[in-house]
């Protein structure tokens, strides 16, 4: 008797097979393409499928996604929010501080923006190792951080915009992950090099 394909749970109910969704969603936020483009690219490969389906794939899978890459991140993370006020910048620094525990930041770099610093003032009454960070502001190192940016802003010129913050959300976070992918921001660790792999490999090693 044929033993059925084993299957990731999160493609339960789904129809096509899930090499097509990894893909379909992989191509969005790696390159610049419409969810009409994939259409017509899957359509090529004799598979029929509705924009607004890839659109509910991305913003169903782009979170499990990322859950499962930022197991290997060699980055601290980054936060969107609807605004840079005070409260967002704490939360920025909470999230910091909990996805490097044990250890703690001894530097911090910001742009001169003021809800920054006092943010950072005011973490100082939650958590002590906020009293030993050396806070810094800093044209040359800032513009480092800057510069990644560009590439997310490159990507996004080419859409129509957002329906909603929460779709603006998980599509930006799409297109970070891609982006730090292709920065080599992962590490799989020792005796895994990545040198060689296709991204096909590379996603097949982070969604295991």
């Amino acid at each position: 008797m044929t033993k059925p394909i084993a299957r990731d749970p999160i493609y339960r109910r789904r129809v096509l097979d899930a090499d097509v969704i990894e893909l379909c969603v992989r191509w969005y936020i790696t390159y610049r393409l419409s969810y009409r483009d994939l259409v017509e690219m899957m359509a090529e490969r004799g598979i029929q499928v509705a924009h607004t389906t890839v659109l509910r794939w991305v913003t169903r899978y782009v979170p499990e996604f990322e859950k499962r890459w930022r197991r290997f991140s060699k980055v601290v993370d980054f936060l969107l929010r609807r605004d840079r006020g005070i409260a967002a910048a704490q939360a920025f620094f909470r999230k910091v501080l909990a996805s490097t525990l044990p250890r703690v930041p001894r530097k911090v770099t910001l742009d001169g923006h003021v809800p920054s610093r006092r943010a950072l003032w005011l973490l100082r009454r939650e958590h002590p190792c906020w009293r030993n960070v050396e806070v810094r502001t800093n044209k040359y190192l800032d513009n480092l951080i800057e510069q990644e940016h560009r590439a997310i802003q490159r990507r996004c010129a080419s859409m129509a915009g957002f329906k909603s913050f929460d779709n603006a959300a998980i599509t930006l976070a799409g297109i970070e992950l891609a982006h730090r992918i292709r920065k080599n921001q992962f590490s799989f660790g020792r005796g895994r090099r990545r040198r060689g792999w296709s991204r096909k490999a590379e996603w097949a090693m982070a969604l295991a």
